[in-house]
């Protein structure tokens, strides 16, 4: 029970110290109009209290990543609750909070035109093709994971459900944000949080009345299927500590902030929460199961989340295991092709004003989409959970170079940049669904990768970044609206 505190209390005063240093780097102070003024469309940019918007972001951030992933997550044993606690405070509230300020700095754009700002055309052009890809895998896993929970609760077919759910994301996808958005998700996303204290709660009384027991941080390597930390863990828990998803949720939330001394609390605060709730999920795991039970066996993470809920919480907790693996994964699938729908349309510079214009960009995301829940969901989820933490990678290294153009600190960014590399690069080269090699090829190969990307950022990249940065500010149409705009106040 030691283990689970101290970390949770490293998570809140972190959000006030470590969280406030960057906070002071990366804000810079100047008062200016934020997007959802100066654009504001009643579609995509609309100002919205913070709270309001806190809740959305952080409902969009987390769908089932931190349930699912810390529950896989548990397998590798108290030591997963090290990765949720630093990941989040060094690595995923860094990337998340850099993601929505240098869009609201650039007037709320989407997360590839950040990196091609920063980074050049041909990075532009990539993260354009790989996010929305990313988006159409995430949106296609929340599908299919909530159609399955619901026709086993309801007796109705799989495709049935999984028609419902599709037809729910496209009437989201292109609806203003304010209207189903707005007003359905910060009651979902307080549920969800809801959720996630009574079972920490009820998990702490367990174990001082001996019912549970809370295993102590220990480095043991008990992993059913014997893989190592290093880097397996840091993929299997991605959403609870850093996540790439997050940069394309981010901007959609930099264009509803009412100003830019919203920004911690918005960005880095959802993450913090983000982080405390896939402890609380990892921990409770491993205090009902133990850290070496059959997650296949069981029948999935659902299965698990159905159980841990109904023992410890009774009724209510049936009830909110259900909005949990239902609700919290249809409220990240939908705004997932409303960002795909959000970067195609800033990449062609389509007007998103008229509805039939949302629908034209809509229809072929949900083709594919729909196309994809056809394929074994195992299959999507772990190249998802690659994809995921190779977005976040290369974010990481846009926020860098946006940090070293405005004088401000890179290596808040760029350290973790590096971890990441270590880990997307050493995974994909020994695991399953990557090259197979061993472990020892793997890692050693991700440390090098991870050493020459440090090198070329401080050698070449932050160079070129000025210079795209500077072509950037010559473009007449943003800088004009801003000046204007400035004149008019």
């Amino acid at each position: 029970m030691i283990t689970f505190l101290v970390c949770v209390a490293i998570l809140v005063v972190g959000y006030f110290t470590y969280g406030k240093i960057v906070n002071k780097i990366v804000v810079d102070g100047n008062v200016e109009v934020t997007p959802a003024h100066r654009r504001r469309d009643g579609v995509d940019f609309v100002p919205m209290h913070w709270g309001k918007v806190l809740l959305i972001q952080f409902l969009n951030i987390a769908g089932t990543g931190p349930i699912f992933g810390a529950i896989a997550g548990a397998l590798f044993g108290p030591v997963a609750f090290l990765w949720i606690t630093f990941g989040t405070l060094f690595a995923g509230g860094v990337h998340d909070i850099l993601c929505g300020y240098i869009s609201m700095k650039h007037d709320g754009t989407s997360v590839s035109e950040m990196a091609g700002i920063y980074l050049g055309d041909k990075v532009k052009h990539f993260m354009r093709f790989f996010s929305v890809i990313l988006l159409i895998l995430v949106g296609a896993v929340f599908i299919t994971s909530p159609a399955g929970l619901l026709a086993n609760l309801t007796g109705l077919s799989i495709p049935i459900w999984t028609g419902i759910i599709i037809a729910y994301y496209l009437v989201a996808t292109i609806l203003p944000v304010d209207k189903v958005i707005g007003k359905i998700y910060p009651l979902f996303g307080f549920a969800m949080l809801f959720m996630a204290v009574g079972l920490g709660v009820a998990m702490v009384v367990g174990h001082l009345n001996g019912s549970l027991n809370m295993v102590e941080l220990n480095f043991s390597h008990i992993h059913p299927s014997e893989l190592i930390p290093f880097p397996f863990l840091f993929v299997t828990i991605a959403c609870g500590a850093i996540s790439g998803f997050h940069a394309t949720q981010s901007p959609m939330m930099s264009r509803c902030l009412n100003k830019e001394g919203e920004t911690k609390r918005i960005f880095y605060g959802a993450m913090v929460i983000e982080g405390i709730v896939a402890l609380v999920w990892c921990a409770v795991t491993i205090a009902v199961f133990g850290s070496s039970f059959n997650l296949s066996g069981m029948g999935g993470p659902a299965v698990v989340v159905n159980e841990i809920s109904s023992s410890l919480l009774g009724p209510i907790g049936m009830v909110l295991a259900v909005l949990g693996v239902v609700a919290a994964p249809i409220t990240s699938g939908d705004t997932a092709f409303r960002s795909a729908r959000l970067i195609i349309a800033d990449a062609l510079k389509l007007d998103q004003g008229g509805i039939a214009k949302r629908f034209l960009i809509a229809l072929p995301l949900f083709a594919i989409g729909t196309a994809l829940t056809f394929m074994d969901f195992n299959i999507i989820w772990r190249y998802f959970a690659w994809a995921n933490q190779t977005m976040a990678m290369i974010m990481l290294w846009p926020g860098a170079a946006w940090l070293y153009v405005h004088k401000k600190n890179p290596w808040i960014a760029a350290i973790p940049a590096t971890f990441m590399v270590y880990v997307v690069v050493g995974y994909i080269i020994q695991a399953p669904e990557g090259f197979q090699l061993p472990a020892m090829v793997g890692n050693i190969t991700g440390v090098i990768a991870a050493a020459a990307s440090l090198v070329f950022f401080y050698t070449h990249t932050h160079k070129n970044a000025q210079i795209t940065y500077e072509i950037h500010q010559k473009d007449p149409e943003y800088f004009a609206s801003v000046k204007l705009l400035k004149k008019q106040m």
